[in-house]
Order: structure tokens, then sequence, then C-alpha cells
């Protein structure tokens, strides 16, 4: 069983549920190499707006390991909602790593809606503060020095602009950039 930082644990109605970002976290300390997706299932009408995603994360020895995840309108919040194939892909990404690191706790973001109905203020003192402004200038500078986009880190990262990401990702991002 790996080891996870307190951080990345959030407590709901009791029981403890990882986030996403202490996936990666340790799967990083684990040696993932990297994470590739496969769109199994378009969201349509036909299917219910259901979007199916496979996830296959690789560990720098060559171990593989995979996870399916699905979203459609009726587990995810209508915020999410029109974000539908990300949250399969976040989803199955979460269950591919959970396998990579051997952590058996749900991670948070597998929850439906209405499993997530948490105190807002517990949820956000698990994560990091975001980083100044100035990070996110350096960044952007950095990505646009090795021809990455920005758009395409904070995609990976799933955030939705620079400046939302925490210290945390920033490294992460600022060392993936590094071996471009």
């Amino acid at each position: 069983m790996s080891i996870i930082d307190k951080r990345f644990i959030v407590n709901l109605q009791g029981k403890d549920f990882v986030t996403y970002e202490g996936l990666l976290d340790t799967a990083h300390q684990k040696g993932l190499n990297g994470i590739k997706t496969d769109l199994v299932q378009l969201p349509n009408d036909r299917n219910g707006m259901q979007c199916i995603v496979k996830a296959t994360a690789t560990t720098k020895d060559g171990a593989i390991f995979e996870g399916y995840g699905d979203a459609d309108p009726t587990n995810v919040n209508r915020l999410i909602a029109k974000h539908i194939i990300r949250m399969a892909e976040t989803r199955a990404k979460a269950r591919a790593l959970r396998d990579l690191t051997n952590i058996g706790m749900t991670a948070l973001e597998e929850l439906d809606d209405q499993d997530q109905s948490v105190d807002r203020d517990k949820r956000e003192s698990t994560k990091e503060n975001k980083i100044d402004p100035s990070k996110a200038d350096v960044l952007r500078k950095f990505a646009k020095s090795k021809n990455v986009d920005e758009k395409v880190i904070c995609n990976y990262y799933h955030v939705n602009t620079v400046e939302d990401m925490t210290e945390f990702i920033w490294n992460q991002a600022m060392n993936y950039l590094k071996k471009k």
C-alpha cells in the first residue's frame, strides 16, 4: 500500500477519498512515465450522453495499468455536464493511477454528484494555494520556448488556466517541460 500525503485526502460522511492530484503525486513517486487515454464511447442521444474513456498508465520500468471511466448527465453536476468527455477521462486516469499506486480508496473524482455534497471548506483546505501571477508568466514563457501550447498543459493537469495551478501542479508542469 502506498503512503499518500494527507493533504490529498478528503473525508466525506466519515469515509476517506483521495484526490486526483494526490494520485498523480504518488504515481510520479512510483515512476509514472506517462498516461494515454482512448475515447471508447462518444456521448450522443442514443447512449444517454454517456462517455466512456480508457486510460493506460505506464511506469519507467514498463509496467502497464489500465482503467475505465464513464460520465453522463446523471452522474456529474450540471456545471460539469458540458465537460463530460473530460470528466470521463479524469475518472479513467484516476482508476489507472489507483492501480499503479496500489491505493485502494476511491478517488474523489470517481464519485457522482450526489456523493459529493461536501463541506467545500474542508475540500478546499486539502489543496495547496494557487500560484502567484509571476509563476504563471514563467510557465507560459518556458512552455513557449519549448513549443508547447499552454492549453495542452492545462488540459493535462485538469486546470482551466495556468493561474488555476497549485504549487504542486506548477512544479509537475515545469518538470515535464524541462524534459522536452
